[in-house]
Order: C-alpha cells, then structure tokens, then sequence
C-alpha cells in the first residue's frame, strides 16, 4: 500500500486558499498521512513549484518527523524545530519553515506537497536545504506520496 498524503485545507489537484499563500496570512495547511511503512524510522516533506520562472522553487523543507507522526497542524511555526517534532529546513525565500505560494501573475503554478517514509534519521541540523535532504535520503526511501494544490494571482 502506498504512503497518502491529503490537506483538509485544499483537495488533490484545486485551488490553494490564499490564507495559506503570500497573499494572506502564509500560514502552514494541515496535512494527513497514512499507510506508513512499518520500518520507516522518519518522515521528510517537501514542498515544491515546478512552474516558477527560475526553476523549481522550494517552498518547505521538513525532515527528521517521527514515524508516528501521522499529521501536521495548521500553521506550524516557522522555527527550527517545532514542537509537532521534526526540523524544518531552508526554503528558497531564505527561511525557515514554509513560505506560501506567490507567483507572478499569469498561469496557475502546482505546489507539490511529497512526503517520504525512510528507513533511517538523517543526520542534519536545522536549516537544511532541499538538495542537502534529498542528498541524505538517498538510498533511505522506503515510500512516498504526494498532494498537489495550485495558486494563481
């Protein structure tokens, strides 16, 4: 069975609400997960925009969560390590935590939310980037899943 990944906040493939966007509060969606793997010993969350115009643009970085963790609440705080449990990384706003959608105006962009059960702790402080995560997962991914949101101005 494969790792699901859902938002209360926004259905697989809609509109993103703009209290979860640059436009409003930026706050962090909710999110929800299940059929974890067994052996998973983390969790790591990546939240990714494919369309920007200068490439993929990182939106959130979140490693190291619990295996039992099986949600996150809105809004999480925008600190190194929040007490939901796990480290957030760097995104590419320059910041710790998630950065909500802000494109320029024009088409909508997708807003990749993919978690991935590994079978290992990585071994990374607060602050990293994506490419740093995804460098030390390699090799450590037991499952993934992902959800996607679009947001357009």
């Amino acid at each position: 069975m494969s790792l699901q990944i859902a938002s209360s906040a926004f259905s697989d493939g809609d509109q993103i609400p703009s209290e979860f966007t640059a436009d409003g509060p930026d706050r962090s969606p909710q999110l929800t997960w299940s059929s974890v793997p067994d052996e998973t010993m983390s969790l790591v969350l990546i939240c990714d925009d494919p369309d920007a115009p200068m490439g993929t643009w990182v939106h959130w970085v979140y490693y190291n969560m619990p295996a039992e963790m099986t949600e996150l609440p809105e809004g999480v705080e925008p600190q190194p390590e929040p007490p939901a449990g796990g480290i957030q990384g760097k995104n590419d706003f320059g910041r710790i935590g998630y950065g909500g959608p802000s494109p320029p105006p024009g088409k909508p962009h997708r807003y990749f939310f993919k978690l991935y059960a590994l079978d290992a702790v990585l071994d990374l402080g607060p602050g990293a980037t994506k490419a740093e995560v995804e460098a030390a997962m390699e090799n450590h991914i037991l499952d993934s899943g992902e959800t996607v949101g679009t947001y357009q101005r």
